[in-house]
C-alpha cells in the first residue's frame, strides 16, 4: 500500500503542465494590407445628363437616378420627343 502511495506522489510531481509556450508573447504584427484602412470614398452622383439629337440639333436633357453612382459612369435617360410618341433613350454621363 505504501508502494502505491509512494508511486502516486512520484508520479503527480513529475506531471508537468500542459500549456502554449507563446501564451505570454504579444500578439503577431497585423498584415500589411490590415493597416491601410478602408478604400477612399468615390466620388457619386444622383442625375444623369444626356444629349440627344433632335430635329433643332443637339437636345441636353438631364434625368435623377434611381440611387447614387459613380461620377462619369454611364446612363441612360428616356427623353420625350413629343407628347405622341414615345419617348427615345439618350446615352449620357452621371453628374453631381
Amino acid at each position: 500500500m505504501l508502494a502505491l502511495a509512494l508511486a502516486g506522489v512520484l508520479s503527480a510531481g513529475a506531471a508537468s503542465a500542459q500549456y502554449d509556450d507563446g501564451y505570454y508573447r504579444p500578439a503577431p504584427r497585423r498584415d500589411y494590407y490590415e493597416d491601410r484602412g478602408p478604400p477612399p470614398r468615390r466620388a457619386v452622383g444622383l442625375n444623369c445628363d444626356a444629349v440627344q439629337s433632335g430635329i433643332s440639333g443637339l437636345q441636353p436633357f438631364s434625368c435623377p437616378l434611381p440611387g447614387p453612382r459613380p461620377l462619369g459612369a454611364r446612363c441612360f435617360c428616356d427623353m420625350p420627343i413629343a407628347s405622341f410618341s414615345s419617348p427615345q433613350t439618350a446615352v449620357g454621363r452621371v453628374v453631381p
